[in-house]
């Protein structure tokens, strides 16, 4: 019989546990009907079953398997293995409607398959679907591509669909091949409503036409805006977008020559009210502080019959960009004095045996600390045949760089009757939405490195995790809309009260306990919700866990506790 101690210190004897065998099986229900209700929403079992039609005597339709993938990657962020396995111990078949052992690997394989050749209709139309049954605002989306590194040669590669190859990998992971896939967000609450997936060593700024053709068909604005990085600005590019009536924005090449900034009057310009996330918390005074500025930028193609374009060029001043570029300067200039001083102690030594060894030394030192615009050395020999040193940071160039710390410049042709210096400051400052949404991907999805069989269904994969994403975002967008200014929530992370802003990851993990008893002939399924927290969100997600959307006339009862 086991022992254990009280909370005085004292034994206190349990009676041991008994082992009671009953028919009673609980499985895990998480976040499975907020996911079904989603998916139902979009409609995205019907639009795929529309374009990729199955015999009459199968099990599952297509979309059916695909609904199931999107469920497994919102509840168990795992590489995708065993989905059988998974359905088994989660309540799928309650939820959707589908038996476990019908989700083996072929028949995922084949649901790859088959939507392969479909991608661009079932990414279209469910982003339509999203834009109009959710109410998005679509007339600003960010543009960006990220890489996902596989396992395997992919020496036979099908060429209907982007080749896995070697390329410049997100992860550093360059001992990979790579696919590429590019993500465009709507400005309202970052959902992803379209997608694009490319070979790995495709060119970044060669995507863009055909992402800003693919977002006019979904968002059906005139007045769209593509927000993107610096790889979106091409003089290609912006004729393309001009010519379409696209309006873009994005930030200017980092080759601007430095005198147009040092040219700049900070106190003329205007303060725009913004605050970064990151600095919500802090005392006003330590917040970062922006000002912008404007004026007329004309691009010039390098081909003789590239036009001339002129457009809007919004000149960006930020103090917290300024205290960044401040530190790292101090930061190399104390590394590269710490290493040429280390020479100057050892001058004569084995490791710096003559000139010509202190000169390859300190050219080295130069180019990794990043300091040859302001060193100047003299190495040389002394009168007792000893290598010499003598070196200095050029103060005049550091004040000089010192003086365009915190500016950049972004360009646009957004009217200025549309837009002020400020406001597209603003649109600009979206941008970080569609990384999020990247490093949701990369996180809680768990999908790098994978290894699929063949490019055909890597596309298809991707797909489906973008779809995922899709539900992930929309699930948080409706929690945060609902919550309105009071912008946070309480119970969220388990075992905490903190007062948290949800995100999806939260709003999943919340949902992650609830489960449900399996029913029998005489009794109903029971859902159990554990946390109060739990019951807010599914009144809030507007889903009700006790009626499964593959059986209308199943009421089991719902039973709470504390």
């Amino acid at each position: 019989m086991p022992v254990y101690v009280g909370r005085d210190r004292s034994p206190v004897r349990r009676s041991r546990a008994e082992l009671l065998i009953t028919a009673v099986v609980e499985k895990r229900l998480g976040a499975l009907p907020a996911c079904a209700h989603f998916l139902r929403r979009l409609d995205v079992a019907g639009i795929i079953d529309g374009l990729c039609p199955v015999r009459d005597v199968a099990h599952l339709t297509h979309g059916q398997v695909v609904e199931a993938l999107i469920a497994n990657r919102l509840s168990s962020p795992t590489p995708l293995f065993k989905v059988a396995r998974w359905a088994q111990q989660w309540a799928v078949e309650d939820v959707f409607g589908i038996h476990a052992d019908f989700l083996n690997d072929d028949r995922i394989a084949r649901a790859l398959d088959a939507i392969a050749p479909h991608l661009d209709e079932l990414i279209g139309s469910i982003g339509a679907k999203a834009i109009t049954e959710f109410g998005i605002d679509a007339s600003r989306c960010h543009w960006d591509m990220t890489s996902v590194s596989l396992y395997g040669a992919y020496e036979n590669p099908d060429s209907d669909y982007p080749v896995v190859k070697f390329g410049h990998p997100k992860d550093r992971r360059t001992d990979l091949k790579q696919i590429q896939a590019g993500l465009a967000v709507t400005g309202d609450g970052g959902i992803p409503v379209t997608h694009r997936t490319f070979s790995g060593g495709a060119a970044e700024v060669s995507q863009v036409t055909g992402a800003m053709t693919a977002l006019r068909q979904i968002a059906q604005r005139p007045d769209l805006l593509l927000v993107g990085d610096s790889k979106l600005l091409t003089h290609d590019n912006v004729s393309a977008m001009d010519a379409e009536g696209v309006h873009f924005l994005a930030p200017a090449a980092a080759s601007i020559d430095s005198a147009v900034y040092a040219a700049l009057d900070l106190q003329s310009a205007e303060t725009v009210e913004y605050t970064a996330e990151r600095d919500a918390d802090k005392p006003a005074d330590q917040r970062a502080a922006y000002r912008v500025l404007e004026d007329e930028f004309t691009w010039k193609g390098r081909r003789k019959k590239d036009p001339a374009l002129t457009m809007r060029r919004i000149l960006v001043h930020s103090t917290g960009n300024a205290t960044g570029q401040r530190k790292a300067r101090d930061k190399k200039l104390a590394r590269a004095r710490e290493d040429l001083e280390k020479i100057q102690r050892n001058l004569g030594t084995r490791h710096y045996p003559d000139a010509q060894k202190v000169a390859d030394t300190v050219a080295v030192i130069a180019k990794k600390r990043r300091v040859s615009a302001y060193l100047h050395t003299d190495a040389g020999t002394g009168p007792d045949g000893k290598p010499t040193l003598a070196w200095s940071f050029d103060q005049a160039a550091i004040e000089a760089e010192a003086a365009v710390d915190g500016w950049y410049a972004l360009l646009t042709n957004l009217p200025a009757d549309q837009a002020t210096a400020a406001q597209v400051l603003l649109h600009y400052k979206g941008q970080g939405a569609v990384e999020r949404r990247y490093s949701h991907v990369n996180g809680p999805f768990a999908i790098a490195p994978m290894f699929l069989q063949n490019n055909r269904r890597i596309a298809a994969l991707i797909t489906v995790i973008c779809l995922a994403l899709l539900v992930f975002s929309l699930i948080e967008r409706q929690v945060r809309q609902a919550l309105g200014g009071q912008r946070t929530m309480r119970g969220l992370q388990p075992g905490s009260n903190q007062a948290l802003r949800p995100t999806g990851e939260l709003i999943l993990t919340a949902l992650s306990d609830l489960r449900m008893r399996s029913g029998t002939a005489t009794s109903p399924p029971v859902v159990l919700v554990s946390e109060g927290i739990q019951a807010q969100l599914l009144d809030i997600l507007e889903v009700d866990p006790t009626r499964p959307r593959w059986l209308d006339t199943r009421f089991p009862m719902c039973e709470g506790h504390s």
